[in-house]
């Protein structure tokens, strides 16, 4: 019979804080940090406007920008008062740039990553953290050599709740998860994952289409390709790689899971048809992890109603709410497990996220969403998308860490 209940749970596992006055009394954390941002689209912009909101705050500082379209790499400059580079590896030349934010399409993350590790940056790479699980593995492996701190952008992860839950699932308190399941869903009327046509693009002369190609395949240059890049396998899995990548990592926290056993995924354009994007508006995967739990991943971006995001127990489900957690026992179990309400500290927040890693390179705090926890969460959503596009069953094969045909 369980006696745990939330104050007696969470006495000795919070986390000690650090005052103000203690902070600045670190060694070095009186030091202002300098940031370079590669990638000043829409997510660097809204990283820049974060982080120039936390120049005095924080003791940081935009030094650097870079990206190959000058039109939003003027804007940034504007923005932010920064020294411009068209090249990145000019700015993670810079000995006085402290830490690097990537957010650019992700088909570049893996090498601009790898450089900045092995430039001795830190580093704020958004998600996913590479395009490919052999990519995350080689990651993974340079970061724990050079010792940079790397934030994975999945700013959920700066939500206690999941960590909080993960303590209750240890403890019992669910019995045994059998199944988990978390969506994220939209709906778009004409077409989906496209916005506002930008007709100052001109490749050649204010945009660098050959640097923006990178390493993905040598194509002529298509707007829609550089506007709606989240479209098209070159660059991006769609809903895989931009939303699932943010639900599977709570999940994956929550539970303390790592590699998926097996995985199946389905899906297609059920609804945006003549689109001419190559990725799916509706995708689904199923995870078996070793031993359990199922873990199921539902999005469709022709119908936004939302499905809840619960940990199914033998004993008690947990339910993920806007501020936190419910855990209600099964009716077999009433008597003995009380209904447990989690209200949330943190969020979903850009800022938090900065904070988080800041406090990493300076005070050493743990970080949110690290390349480890980054690394499982690619090897999930990558076994959906090659399930979906081999259309077979796919596993994992533990000893070489490749996803492998079931």
């Amino acid at each position: 019979m369980h006696t745990l209940n939330r104050r007696t749970f969470l006495k000795g596992t919070a986390a000690a804080t650090v005052t103000a006055r203690g902070y600045s009394q670190v060694a070095g954390a009186g030091e202002r940090l300098r940031i370079g941002v590669i990638g000043c689209g829409g997510m660097g912009t809204a990283h820049m406007r974060a982080l120039l909101k936390m120049r005095d705050t924080d003791n940081v500082d935009v030094l650097a920008v870079c990206d190959v379209y000058e039109k939003r790499l003027r804007r940034a400059v504007e923005l932010t008062g920064a020294k411009p580079h068209k090249d990145y590896r000019r700015l993670l030349d810079d000995p006085n740039i402290d830490y690097v934010v990537i957010a650019t399409p992700e088909h570049w993350h893996y090498q601009m990553a790898m450089d900045a590790a092995e430039a001795g940056k830190h580093i704020y790479l958004e998600k996913p953290m590479t395009q490919t699980v052999e990519q995350a593995r080689k990651l993974v492996a340079r970061v724990e050599k050079t010792g940079v701190k790397l934030q994975v952008g999945v700013q959920g992860m700066s939500d206690d709740s999941y960590e909080t839950a993960q303590k209750y699932v240890k403890a019992g308190v669910l019995g045994d998860v059998v199944i988990a399941q978390i969506d994220y869903s939209r709906n778009y009327r004409n077409d989906f994952w496209t916005g506002a046509p930008d007709p100052d693009v001109r490749p050649g002369e204010n945009l660098d289409w050959k640097a923006w190609l990178g390493p993905a395949p040598k194509r002529p240059f298509d707007p829609d390709r550089f506007l709606h890049w989240r479209r098209y396998w070159d660059y991006s899995s769609g809903i895989a790689s931009d939303l699932f990548i943010h639900r599977v990592t709570r999940i994956i926290k929550a539970l303390d899971l790592k590699f998926p056993e097996r995985g199946v995924a389905c899906g297609g354009k059920w609804h945006f048809r003549q689109s001419p994007a190559e990725v799916p508006d509706t995708f689904n995967i199923m995870l078996d992890y070793p031993g359990g739990p199922t873990v199921l991943l539902i999005s469709s971006l022709a119908n936004d109603t939302p499905v809840d995001h619960v940990l199914r127990g033998h004993k008690a489900t947990l339910h993920f709410t806007r501020t936190g957690f419910v855990i209600r026992p099964q009716s077999l179990y009433a008597k003995e497990t009380k209904e447990i309400v989690h209200q949330k500290t943190g969020g979903e927040d850009i800022t938090l996220h900065h904070r988080n890693l800041i406090r990493a390179i300076r005070l050493g705090e743990a970080l949110k969403c690290d390349c480890r926890l980054g690394y499982y969460a690619v090897v999930a959503c990558a076994m959906g998308v090659e399930s979906f596009r081999r259309q077979k069953y796919v596993r994992w094969d533990a000893r070489r860490e490749r996803i492998v045909p079931a």
